[in-house]
Order: structure tokens, then sequence, then C-alpha cells
């Protein structure tokens, strides 16, 4: 099965109607595990020769969220990066040139966790280290 039929199959899936522009988004988003902002996903769809607003991208991603395909991560206040891995796991994050590695967990140990507060219960644990270049 060709990339485009396995986005078209994960979207309805979800529940989402496959148009163009989405199954478009989807193809950047789940040929593999990857970590890209919005703005680098116009970039390379204009790039592929796809016309898409950013709009639509926005909403698009919006959509892709509620739905449970791909999560967000905010990494400061001003940058926001869509992860095509939805189940919980930590990542590298280099801020000097933005890139999002992510962390084998098995690579981590984490012995324990503060008191949580009254009434919660932990769902999960999710790791950034940010890293600079020496």
């Amino acid at each position: 099965m060709d990339l485009s039929t396995q986005v078209k199959v994960a979207l309805r899936e979800a529940d989402i109607k496959p148009t163009r522009q989405r199954v478009e988004i989807g193809m950047l988003l789940l040929a593999g595990p990857c970590h890209l902002s919005a703005d680098q996903i116009s970039s390379r769809l204009m790039e592929s020769g796809c016309q898409v607003s950013k709009a639509t991208v926005y909403n698009t991603l919006h959509l892709f969220l509620r739905r449970g395909i791909i999560r967000e991560l905010a990494l400061d206040a001003s940058r926001q990066v869509y992860d095509s891995t939805i189940e919980p796991h930590h990542h590298f994050y280099n801020v000097d040139t933005g890139e999002l590695t992510d962390i084998d967990s098995s690579e981590l140990d984490i012995n324990r966790l503060p008191r949580l507060p009254a009434g919660t219960r932990a769902e999960s644990i999710e790791l950034i280290v940010r890293v600079r270049n020496k």
C-alpha cells in the first residue's frame, strides 16, 4: 500500500474526511517519526508544488490533534511542533539548532516523582532535555 493510501486509511479510521490538502499534510506527518512546525509543513508543501493556505495547515493540524493522530509539543512560548509519534516519549531539544530528537525510553531511568497534587494520579511522564552546542 502506498503512502497516500495509508494516510487516507488512517484519516478515515480517525473519522476525518481525506481531502487532498489533508492527505498532503498527512503524508508529511505520517510517513515516519517526525517533529515539524506549522511553518515547516507549509514550506515543504510549497516546495512540492502543493498549494495549501496557512489557515488550512493550521486547521488541519488542530483537527489531527483533536482526533489523536498527532501530538503537539510546546517547546517555548512561541514554538510548537507536531509530533507524529502519539505515545508518550521523551526528547532532546537543541535550542541552538531547533532540532528535536526522540529519546529511547530504555535509556532513561526515573526513580522517583515528587508528591502529586491531592486528588490526581500520574498519567504519563514526558521529559524534554534542552541542550546547546559546545
